[in-house]
C-alpha cells in the first residue's frame, strides 16, 4: 500500500524509535532534504547520460558516479534516521580524489560564475544549492544533538556541494562553454 494514514496527524517514525516525531522536526527536515538532493540527482544522471571525462586518475562515467553518490546518500538518511551506518572516510577521500582530478583540468578559479551554459552545468549548480541546504539541515540536526552525526558524514555532503560545483564547470569547459563572472554593476 502506497499510504498508511498514519502520518495524517503532522507526524513521521525513524528507524528504531517507537515515538512519532514532527514532520517539522530537524529530523524530519534533514531526511527530507536529504531525499530531495537524492531524486534531483536522479534528474542529473539521466542528462549526464553517457558523459564522461578522463582525469590523471582515469575515466571518470558521470551517471555512474552520481548513481554511487545516491547509494552514498541512502546510507547518510539511514544514519540520521538512527541506524547504526556511516559514511566511510574512503567515500570521502573519492569524492576528494574526482574533484582534485577534475581541478587539474580546468583553468584555476579567479571569481564566482553565473550559473548556466549547459544544461549539465545548471542541473550541476541547482543539485549543488539543494546539497547546500541539506547539509545546513544535517549540521542543524548535529549541532543541536538532536541524533549523533559522524564526521565523515559532515564531510562528505561538503564534498558532495564541492563536487557538483566541479561537475557543472567541468560540463561547461567540455561543451567549450566560457564561464560568466558577475558584473556587480
Amino acid at each position: 500500500m502506497l499510504y498508511t494514514r498514519k502520518g495524517d496527524d503532522g507526524t513521521t517514525k525513524t528507524f528504531g524509535c517507537d515515538q512519532r516525531i514532527s514532520k517539522s522536526g530537524a529530523i524530519a527536515e534533514a531526511l527530507g532534504s536529504l531525499d530531495e538532493i537524492n531524486s534531483f540527482l536522479g534528474l542529473v544522471k539521466i542528462k549526464a547520460n553517457k558523459i564522461s571525462f578522463v582525469l590523471p586518475t582515469g575515466e571518470i562515467l558521470l551517471p555512474e558516479t552520481i548513481n554511487q553518490i545516491q547509494q552514498d546518500l541512502f546510507i547518510i538518511q539511514a544514519e540520521l534516521a538512527g541506524a547504526e551506518k556511516t559514511i566511510s572516510e574512503e567515500k570521502v577521500k573519492w569524492l576528494e580524489d574526482i574533484i582534485n582530478g577534475i581541478e587539474k583540468i580546468l583553468p584555476p578559479i579567479k571569481t564566482f560564475f553565473v550559473s548556466g551554459g549547459t544544461e549539465l552545468a545548471t542541473l550541476s549548480d541547482i543539485a549543488r544549492t539543494i546539497t547546500r541546504r541539506a547539509e545546513r539541515r544535517v549540521v542543524g540536526v548535529s549541532e543541536e544533538k538532536i541524533q549523533p552525526v559522524s564526521k565523515n558524514t559532515l564531510a562528505y555532503l561538503n564534498r558532495l556541494s564541492s563536487i557538483l560545483y566541479a561537475f557543472a564547470r567541468v560540463s561547461n569547459h567540455i561543451a567549450g562553454i566560457v564561464e560568466e563572472s558577475p558584473k556587480y554593476s
